[in-house]
């Protein structure tokens, strides 16, 4: 059966309220590589408890809806699916304990074509209890099998392209080699990502790293080389996903300073020389 753009665009969701701690907080921190140095009081502040603070881009775990493109009313070649692009803005700071609700919808079904895939953007935005939005993400999936099935909406306006030229900052942090299974108990447990015979089955010599955990990783960049690890001044971060990374390998992220202040980055798994993020954004706060 193809892609159904009747059922996925109009695709209900049900509101996830999710109850967060310290320790969920920590973990994730910990997932991404904070804490490496255990003597740097500026990275203690995301995985010690005393004065914690919750690390933005742990908005990424919480309130999800699940892999709903599994069930099969929705008609997609869930086997084939791949995350493509995330992009997160932050409308204020994320607890560090409480109680997020998490309310998604489906805003764009992309037909790319036949042979070309299909594209499902999902926004799902993150409140607390009052109500306050603290943040929105904008997830989106790439159904390689899916293409068309005509008709389908426009795309959202593409990330622009990574500058050329020598980076303004360059930042390099060594993904630890149990990263992968450390970053699942997040929220992801795909055994793609701990067995290595399923990664061996799906075309990889081991075990990769979520890409979540990768896009965590390189925020951790961005807020060490470009906000003095003062992470609530991460406003937003885009990025689009072009290449697998493999636990204990280093991500090196280049970044340019826009003159309006805006950040282009991308990132690179160093020792393979790979391009694994690419057309990447990001918003500083002063």
């Amino acid at each position: 059966m193809p892609l159904d753009y009747a059922t996925v665009k109009d695709w209900r969701f049900d509101e996830v309220r999710q109850r967060y701690d310290e320790k969920d907080a920590m973990l994730y921190a910990l997932g991404i590589g904070l804490g490496q140095d255990p003597e740097d009081e500026r990275q203690l502040r995301y995985v010690y408890e005393r004065d914690l603070l919750a690390f933005p881009t742990m908005s990424v775990v919480l309130g999800y809806p699940g892999f709903w493109v599994r069930d099969p009313r929705a008609g997609i070649d869930w086997v084939k699916v791949v995350h493509g692009e995330q992009r997160l803005a932050m409308h204020a700071p994320l607890p560090a304990s409480g109680v997020i609700v998490g309310r998604s919808r489906n805003t764009h079904v992309v037909d790319k074509g036949a042979d070309k895939g299909a594209l499902v953007i999902t926004e799902r935005t993150l409140h607390d209890e009052a109500g306050a939005c603290l943040a929105t993400l904008t997830q989106t999936t790439f159904c390689r099998g899916d293409g068309g099935f005509g008709g389908g909406d426009d795309g959202p306006a593409p990330l622009p392209a990574t500058p050329q030229g020598v980076p303004d900052h360059r930042c390099e942090l060594r993904i630890a080699p149990q990263a992968a299974l450390l970053y699942r108990l997040n929220a992801d447990r795909n055994p793609l990502h701990a067995d290595p015979e399923v990664a061996r089955r799906a075309g990889y010599p081991r075990p990769i790293l979520h890409g979540l955990c990768t896009y965590g990783v390189a925020a951790h960049a961005i807020v060490r080389a470009c906000c003095g690890y003062d992470a609530s001044r991460l406003a937003s971060l885009n990025a689009r996903f072009s290449a697998p990374v493999y636990p204990g390998e280093t991500l090196q992220c280049d970044i340019w300073r826009l003159p309006d202040g805006q950040l282009r980055f991308l990132a690179r798994a160093l020792e393979r020389g790979v391009v694994v993020m690419s057309h990447g954004t990001a918003e500083v706060r002063a």
